[in-house]
Order: C-alpha cells, then sequence, then structure tokens
C-alpha cells in the first residue's frame, strides 16, 4: 500500500510499504481519507533535535477514516463507519486515561507522525478506544481537522480558560487554522473578538468570519487597540499560540486577573515577561497542549452544528511537502487537508 513516509529533514517520499495486518483485539482498520496539516508536521518535516524517531516515519498527525475490519472484541462500531483518530498512542490505564485527561498521559508512547507512525497511509490499525465517531452530515474534509484543531481549541477555550458568554477575547494570528476556529467558537457564544492578522487581505478575512475587530500587527500594536476597545480595562482572554513576537503585548492587553492561554511558540520558545506585572495584575498564564477525547467529540458536534472549520486547500497526497511548505511560511489562511 502507499504510505507517505519521511526519510530526513524535508524529504518526504510516497512509499510502498506492506498493509497491516487484520485488527487485533480491541482494533479496528480504518480506510484513511484524508489528513490534516499542523505546525507539528512542520516541526517534524524540518527536523526537530528533541524527537526520538526512527526514520523513515509515516507523517499525519491528525485524519480521518472509514472503518473496513473489527476487531476482536470491539464493540459500538460497524464497516463503513467514518472515525476520527486520537492522534497520541495513550496507556488507557494510568489515573489521567481514567479521569478522561488523555493529554497528560502518564505513559504515552508518543504523537502519531511524530514520534510514531501516522496516518498518511491507505490503511492503519488503531485501538478502538482511541477514535471517535464522525456524526452524519460532515465532511470529510471537515472531519479532518477535529482531532487536533478543533479540539485544541475547545481545550484553551473551555477546559483552560473557561472562556464565558459576554467576554472579550484577543485571538492572536486569526488567519491560522486554530486561530480561525478560535474566533467562530468565541463568536457563536456571544463574545466579543479582537483578533490579529499578519496581512491586510489575512485581517479582511478575519473581520468576514465575525471578528469585531481586527488589527493587522505587522503594522499596528495590537495591545493598544485592545486598551483602547476595552476603554482600558483589557480583556478576559487572549488565545495565544504565536510566542516571542507576540508575548509582552498579549499580557499587556490582559484586564486585571485575566487569563492568557497558550499552545504553541511558532515565534520562539523565549520570551522576556515582567514578573512584577504577572502578580500585581493577579494574571494567569495557562499552558495548554493538545486535548482530551471528549474535546474531540466536542468539536465535531459543533461541526454537525454547523460550525465549520476554514479550509484554505484541499491538496493530493503528492502536495504534501508543498503544502507544509506553505504553512510554514504562513501563507495559507485556515487549514490545508491532504486526501488520500
Amino acid at each position: 500500500m502507499k504510505a507517505l513516509q519521511l526519510f530526513g529533514d524535508r524529504d518526504t517520499r510516497i512509499a510502498d510499504v506492506p498493509p497491516p495486518p487484520p485488527p487485533g483485539p480491541g482494533e479496528v482498520q480504518l480506510r484513511m481519507l484524508a489528513v490534516g496539516l499542523n505546525h507539528i508536521d512542520v516541526w517534524g518535516w524540518r527536523g526537530m533535535a528533541f524527537a526520538k524517531r526512527s526514520l523513515p516515519l509515516t507523517v499525519g498527525a491528525e485524519a480521518v477514516g472509514e472503518v473496513v475490519a473489527i476487531g476482536e472484541g470491539v464493540a459500538g462500531w460497524r464497516i463503513g463507519q467514518r472515525a476520527v483518530p486520537y492522534g497520541a498512542q495513550t496507556c488507557g490505564a494510568c489515573r489521567a486515561c481514567h479521569e478522561g485527561r488523555d493529554n497528560l498521559c502518564e505513559n504515552v508512547a508518543g504523537v502519531k507522525g511524530f514520534h510514531l507512525d501516522g496516518f498518511a497511509q491507505e490503511l492503519a490499525n488503531q485501538q478502538a478506544r482511541l477514535c471517535v465517531p464522525v456524526p452524519d452530515g460532515i465532511a470529510v474534509e471537515d472531519a479532518a481537522c477535529a482531532a487536533i484543531t478543533f479540539s485544541t481549541v475547545e481545550h484553551m477555550l473551555f477546559d483552560n480558560a473557561r472562556l464565558e458568554p459576554g467576554e472579550t477575547i484577543l485571538v492572536q494570528a486569526a488567519g491560522s487554522g486554530i486561530g480561525t476556529v478560535a474566533v467562530r467558537m468565541a463568536k457563536a457564544m456571544g463574545c466579543t473578538v479582537i483578533a490579529t492578522a499578519g496581512t491586510d487581505e489575512k485581517c479582511r478575512r478575519v473581520r468576514e468570519l465575525g471578528a469585531d475587530h481586527v488589527v493587522n500587527y505587522t503594522n499596528d500594536r495590537f495591545e493598544s487597540v485592545a486598551r483602547k476597545v476595552t476603554r482600558k480595562r483589557g480583556v478576559d482572554v487572549v488565545f495565544e499560540h504565536v510566542g516571542a513576537t507576540t508575548w509582552a503585548g498579549s499580557l499587556l492587553s490582559l484586564r486585571m486577573g485575566g487569563r492568557l492561554v497558550t499552545c504553541g511558540s511558532t515565534s520562539g520558545v523565549s520570551a522576556e515577561t515582567n514578573l512584577m506585572m504577572i502578580f500585581q495584575r493577579q494574571l494567569r498564564i495557562i499552558g495548554s497542549f493538545g486535548a482530551a477525547m471528549r474535546n474531540v467529540a466536542d468539536g465535531l458536534d459543533k461541526m454537525a452544528g454547523g460550525l465549520r472549520p476554514v479550509i484554505d486547500t484541499v491538496a493530493p497526497l503528492e502536495g504534501f511537502a508543498g503544502a507544509l511548505a506553505r504553512l510554514e511560511t504562513r501563507q495559507v489562511f485556515g487549514k490545508i487537508v491532504v486526501t488520500l
């Protein structure tokens, strides 16, 4: 069967690999339909020193597939049903797993497509407990954005930041995959959204998504706009994933007791922080990585209710490397999905 594999830094190739065996006890076999691209794919593609893995490695961390075979002891699944596989290989036995905090698994084996073989292949076996059913009526390309994109935003906004209706939120890099979803989710619950983007064209498109105020962060100081919009009070929540270039401004944008939730550092992993401001203004900084299985299900339910991801491009498997290059240089608005 065909699989898209990473052989070295920036070296992906479509390879012929042996198909998986029939699914074992507790497993289902999926015919993979589509893969959503994320920055974790970019990091793995260009080489990360901390990644313990063996090459060649099948890529693809976020995907959707169709059940084609069912292993012994599996209940609740049927042939032909679509499924979103969870992107991490968790143990299912530790305290965090039992409590439904899958992304805090104490014995996680790794992330699919980054540490372990991923989903950019024709067939893949997956433990049934690590699959989430796709509700009827959701397009394949949309479902391919559930396992990481929608679930990450769900976990950030609701589990961690505790965003409430009527609050004001600053969404950084709102033209990104998670940024576009954050704007739509926040607006759907009646929040005031201040959003940033790096070009005038992206600002225009973010405004079309429903953002109330949009700032081109290459030309204007978004923290000044945030203070002005809120009459110097500051925003309740900052949705941060850019990192060093926006960090100080994000903190300055917060109200007394405000919450900053962050899941990324694409512009750099280190940034100076005014510690006096943190404790004097009683700010809360919350790290957020990945999501729980229930966040994937909640995201799919929102899709079924009409809240869909913004799809920039749907590309064939052969266009994977080019799509990653576009993602790396921020030449996208929303998500890139690769079909198999």
